[in-house]
């Protein structure tokens, strides 16, 4: 994580901590993303703030975050935690909205580009809005393949309430997802009341199995340095394919040329800005595609932003 310190003020009350953002950021575009689809279960928005536990090396924080200008971040603390605690919470946040991508490039380029430019000027200052947990990233991948959003939020919901932990603040439930370590002590049959495949089950398991054995974790992928060669051992994972390695690769491991290609979503998306009566073909995509150089993941999420 980069160094963000200079980023941060502390009130002098202790009740907030204020993360400077960089330009260009518009937290309501950003926030009505994060809003768009009700039944999200990671965080609760109201009024403009959002309230979510952090998981923090085990720690769970629970946090209110909310931009009275619209610009830096305010982020209340409703549990207690201490400084360094703090400090990576605001890590966390920083990585969350993505805040270390330099974007100057990106709009260079994007407002003229003739698929990109209608949706950039709509959703200026909006960061691709991440999961910087490996093992919530790849579960949600896994459980979004081959299904509708809705089905996938529904099932990510069935999970979270099952296998993870809250804590009530104010009445209200806030939950923390499952850890790759409860997961890893299943078998498919204790997953059997979810409403997803036993493959889906089997690839879960699996996966956290492999992270708590060691052999998967988000530092060991980073060091392999290369984005083939990371794109590589993602795919040699049972139940990660070419779609699932580059959106984690996009949401968690911050890689700004990371291309779902085969995303239904992005599908859409370009169908609607090529005015096609049809999906377009993945040389279709590749052809038009060809100016988003190093910017793919960019351009892919601003392209599902205009549609989702």
């Amino acid at each position: 994580m980069t160094n963000n310190d200079q980023h941060v003020k502390l009130e002098s009350n202790d009740a907030y901590i204020w993360i400077e953002t960089p330009e260009p950021f518009d937290f309501m575009v950003n926030l009505d993303y994060l809003q768009r689809n009700p039944k999200e279960c990671m965080y609760d928005i109201t009024d403009g703030i959002i309230t979510r536990v952090i998981d923090i090396a085990g720690e769970r924080v629970l946090v209110r975050i909310d931009s009275p200008d619209n610009r830096k971040l305010r982020v209340q603390f409703l549990s207690d935690a201490s400084l360094p605690t703090r400090k990576m919470v605001v890590a966390y946040i920083w990585e969350w909205f993505d805040l270390s991508m330099d974007l100057s490039g990106f709009y260079e380029w994007a407002q003229y580009d003739p698929l990109l430019n209608e949706p950039v000027e709509r959703f200026y200052g909006l960061r691709i809005m991440g999961i910087p947990d490996l093992f919530e990233t790849l579960c949600w991948g896994i459980l979004g393949q081959q299904i509708n959003l809705g089905f996938a939020y529904t099932l990510k919901r069935q999970f979270v309430e099952k296998y993870g932990d809250a804590i009530t603040f104010e009445g209200m439930k806030y939950w923390s997802f499952p850890s790759y370590e409860s997961i890893a002590k299943l078998s498919p049959t204790d997953l059997s009341d979810i409403k997803m495949t036993i493959r889906k089950s089997e690839y879960i398991i699996g996966i956290a199995q492999l992270m708590a054995t060691g052999q998967l974790a988000k530092k060991k992928l980073l060091s392999l340095g290369d984005f083939k060669q990371i794109e590589n051992a993602l795919v040699a994972i049972r139940g990660i394919g070419p779609w699932t390695a580059n959106y984690v690769m996009m949401r968690c491991l911050r890689f700004p040329n990371a291309f779902p290609i085969d995303d239904v979503g992005l599908h859409l998306a370009l169908k609607q800005q090529m005015g096609l009566g049809r999906k377009p073909t993945k040389d279709e995509i590749r052809k038009v595609s060809v100016n988003w150089k190093g910017w793919e993941a960019y351009a892919t999420f601003y392209l599902w932003r205009s549609k989702y």
